[in-house]
């Protein structure tokens, strides 16, 4: 299930989760300075998965998610 996973996602290139994090963080200002506190804390609280979702699949593009497998 993880590889089929990481094979769509793949797909995409990585500037994607830079750009949906950087994304977040305008998003997130844009709602405190409309005084949306509560949608500010919690679209900026994305930025943070979509950067470890974006280096993870980098180091699954180097070298692969799972050494077994790779390895057969």
């Amino acid at each position: 299930m993880t590889r089929l996973i990481e094979n769509q996602v793949a797909k995409l290139p990585s500037d994607i989760w830079f750009g949906a994090a950087l994304g977040s963080m305008g998003l997130a200002l844009f709602f405190k300075l409309t005084g949306k506190t509560d949608h500010s804390l919690f679209v900026g609280q994305w930025a943070a998965p979509f950067l470890l979702i974006g280096v993870y699949l980098k180091q699954v593009k180097i070298g692969g998610s799972d050494r077994v497998h790779r390895d057969r």
